[in-house]
């Protein structure tokens, strides 16, 4: 076998020693870290979990004092893990190899890692194991990853179908812009009839779709609307002074810690949503208040010009 073929296949370790750049660096490392999760693209990956297997290796520069047997000195292994924990826990991924380069950029956000080694496995979906191999060096990691990780607390408003038709909605939008602070606008479903399937997946999925089809509606209501699904969309859009249209279908199916409430409970979804997102407050306009909201809650009447 080659050295190449070898290496390869070898201990993210190996690799790193054998592409090291000139000057020394140290390195720690994470090896046979299993973690029981859901993952994968395939419908018969979704409502199981199944082994995953993280082999981590991370480049740092080395100290230039004593270490004084201070574990604050270093890039501690626990830096390592959490980085797994935090992607893992943040929403439900496709590719192993999206989950790949999340971990490595968050382990690249400490200022003494240089290049990190992930490889990550599939234990169970084969008599072998299935996985992604990638490296990654502080340079290639997005500046702006650190600062995305602030809560923005952005202003969630909940329009019922009478506050979409109403002659006072770019009004309101007038109104919530002067705030100044991100907006993430929410709908139910068309008060039109939706397909009965009687199957609890299939119809929550027809429900989603349903409410998706309304966030269209608004969006065509006022061009200053963008209708977006995924969490990176919303991140940007709030950044950038974005009014955004929420399609729930997406974060939804892919949250770790999905809503109790159905579809069809649509101001409740969003009040799972605004927790979700830490929203400074949920404003409901022209529609029955939720049971319950973990976020400061706001209701007018569709027939108030004035928020």
């Amino acid at each position: 076998m080659s050295s190449e073929i070898r290496l390869a296949f070898a201990h993210p370790a190996e690799r790193a020693e054998a592409t090291a750049a000139e000057g020394p660096l140290d390195r720690i490392s994470l090896r046979d870290h299993i973690v029981d999760v859901e993952i994968g693209a395939f419908q018969a990956e979704r409502g199981v979990t199944q082994r995953i297997c993280f082999n981590v290796v991370v480049e740092v520069r080395p100290l230039t004092g004593p270490i004084d047997d201070d574990v604050d000195r270093i890039l501690s292994y626990d830096k390592v893990t959490e980085a797994i924990a935090t992607e893992l826990s943040d929403e439900r991924l496709n590719l192993l190899e999206t989950l790949a380069e999340r971990v490595a950029e968050r382990i690249l956000l400490e200022p003494q890692a240089e290049r990190a080694f992930v490889r990550i496995e599939k234990l169970d979906r084969g008599p072998g194991a299935l996985g992604v191999e990638i490296v990654r060096a502080r340079d290639q990691v997005d500046a702006d990853r650190g600062a995305a990780t602030e809560t923005l607390n952005p202003e969630l408003v909940y329009f019922s179908n009478e506050a979409v038709a109403s002659p006072y909605l770019k009004g309101w939008i007038d109104q919530l812009a002067a705030l100044g602070r991100p907006l993430i606008f929410c709908v139910g479903a068309p008060d039109l009839p939706a397909p009965q399937t009687g199957h609890r997946m299939a119809q929550g999925r027809i429900d989603l779709l349903a409410i998706e089809q309304n966030a269209w509606t608004l969006a065509a209501r006022d061009d200053r609307c963008v209708v977006v699904s995924t969490r990176t969309e919303l991140d940007w859009a709030m950044r950038n002074g974005q009014s955004c249209v929420w399609a729930p279908s997406k974060i939804v199916l892919d949250a770790v810690d999905g809503p109790s409430a159905q579809p069809r409970d649509a101001v409740a979804l969003a009040a799972w949503f605004a927790a979700t997102f830490d929203a400074g407050e949920l404003l409901v306009i022209g529609s029955e208040e939720p049971d319950e909201a973990s976020v400061p809650l706001r209701h007018v009447s569709a027939d108030q010009p004035e928020l």
